[in-house]
């Protein structure tokens, strides 16, 4: 893995130090001496790491800081604190400042290169997620703490002590809800139970009480637990433990004794970062849906129709197996619209999307292409089949009249035409058609009525 980082650090022998080693892991280095050049290097290069010093003249680490994570086009950059000062309130001041992580002087280079590549796998993750997200609006800035942390956090603690656990729960109680587990099967039971997923694991590592390792590569292999932060408590001479956590994907670590102030920190820190790509995640998957579904039924649309069924006809006529499809039309509903306006002509046509779906199976796709007209692809199914499921779609329709508001009930009514795969040269085209010609028989001979379309159309 490489990345574009950006060192800043008012003494030259520092950021000679930094440089020289990064450069020997194959990481592209910018450097800063300073406040101002730091903020100037952020906008120009865009850095995909900073290590920053907070000891520096003029504008300090902790300023510089600020301003990044106030900047809307800068904030989902990793700041790395690098400082000589090793207290835990010099800690928390760079992470309330918004820093993501701490490393102090003299560094250690495999913690140094460790925390690196971890800030920049998530820093990947996000960057994709703002490229794919309308909410991203051009900046892509994540929203103010204020919002993000309007709410407790929700935390998994895995300890096995009841007297740290409590240490930690009284540590977190101010922004966090904490849920303990004992053990690490009463962990994924305490998963498995939550109707909304943990948004931290914190993981108290004690190889006396069970194996902490484990446990965290079974939460980052599991599919409900890959992206959640996971925060490990390791003992100060547990140096090997930690830097095998931290390769595993574990996102940050606290040293015992812990310091009740810089846990609370941290866990902001994780939560708020969790929120905020879930938010990216949730933007992405909705404009997916917007792309794919109709926006008044929720059924497919004609977009997904054409590209799905052309891959399945693909599919199922390379096997020889067997696909029918349904091509629906309301019946008048042009005088459905005339007599009781537009707004009862959509509430049919709701109604009408959702009494699809509960007559067809899971397997079976729904798909509204236009105005009143609907396609039913039908998986493993042949015209003899099609034709009952058909015939029970339209009495499901016909059976009941349609609220559209108020004390009105409309009669509604369907038809249908009927097509399944003919042989070899079938094509989406040929198999539509057919079907299309089909629904115009079933309106001349009266409608109300499902055809079985011809093997020419």
């Amino acid at each position: 893995m490489t990345a574009r980082v950006l060192v800043v650090d008012d003494i030259i022998a520092n950021v000679r130090l930094l440089e020289a080693k990064l450069s020997a892991e194959y990481f592209e280095v910018i450097t800063a001496m300073n406040g101002l050049d730091a903020l100037d290097a952020v906008q120009k290069s865009r850095p995909d790491i900073i290590l920053l010093d907070i000891m520096m003249p003029g504008i300090d680490g902790i300023e510089v800081c600020k301003r990044i994570k106030s900047n809307p086009e800068t904030q989902h950059i990793p700041v790395v604190m690098v400082t000589a000062l090793d207290q835990p309130e010099d800690r928390v001041r760079g992470l309330e400042a918004g820093a993501d992580d701490f490393l102090t002087k003299p560094v250690n280079d495999i913690s140094l290169f460790c925390r690196i590549k971890s800030l920049v796998r998530l820093k990947m993750l996000t960057d994709e997620l703002r490229v794919r997200s309308p909410a991203a609006d051009g900046a892509g800035g994540m929203p103010s703490e204020d919002k993000l942390l309007q709410k407790p956090g929700h935390v998994l603690l895995v300890d096995g002590q009841p007297a740290s656990s409590d240490r930690m729960i009284a540590s977190l109680a101010d922004k966090c809800r904490v849920t303990v587990a004992a053990t690490p099967a009463q962990a994924m039971e305490r998963i498995a139970e939550q109707d909304r997923p943990f948004e931290l694991v914190i993981v108290s590592f004690d190889q006396s009480q069970f194996d902490g390792l484990r446990l965290c590569s079974q939460l980052r292999s599991g599919d409900a637990t890959r992206q959640t932060p996971l925060m490990i408590i390791v003992n100060p001479d547990e140096q090997q433990l930690l830097l095998r956590a931290l390769d595993m994907g574990v996102n940050d670590y606290l040293m015992r004794p812990v310091d009740r102030q810089e846990v609370l920190a941290r866990a902001s820190t994780q939560v708020r970062r969790w929120r905020y790509t879930e938010q990216l995640r949730n933007s992405v998957k909705a404009s997916i849906e917007m792309a794919i579904t109709d926006a008044l039924t929720g059924l497919y649309n004609r977009r997904y129709l054409e590209t799905h069924l052309s891959h399945m006809i693909d599919h199922y006529v390379n096997r020889g197996k067997v696909l029918s499809v349904l091509a629906v039309d309301v019946d008048f509903f042009k005088a459905i619209n005339d007599t009781h306006g537009h707004d009862a002509g959509d509430k049919v046509l709701q109604e009408l999307a959702q009494r699809l779906r509960d007559h067809t199976r899971s397997i079976d796709l729904c798909c509204r292409i236009g105005g009143e007209e609907f396609i039913i692809v039908l998986p493993n199914t042949d015209a003899f089949t099609a034709e009952k499921i058909g015939e029970r779609l339209r009495r499901s329709v016909a059976s009941k009249s349609f609220m559209v508001g108020g004390p009105s009930l409309v009669p509604v009514t369907i038809s249908a035409g009927l097509a399944s795969l003919s042989g070899m040269d079938d094509t989406l085209e040929k198999l539509l058609k057919r079907a299309d010609s089909a629904l115009y028989r079933a309106k001349r001979e009266g409608r109300n009525r499902v055809i079985k379309a011809s093997l020419v159309a």
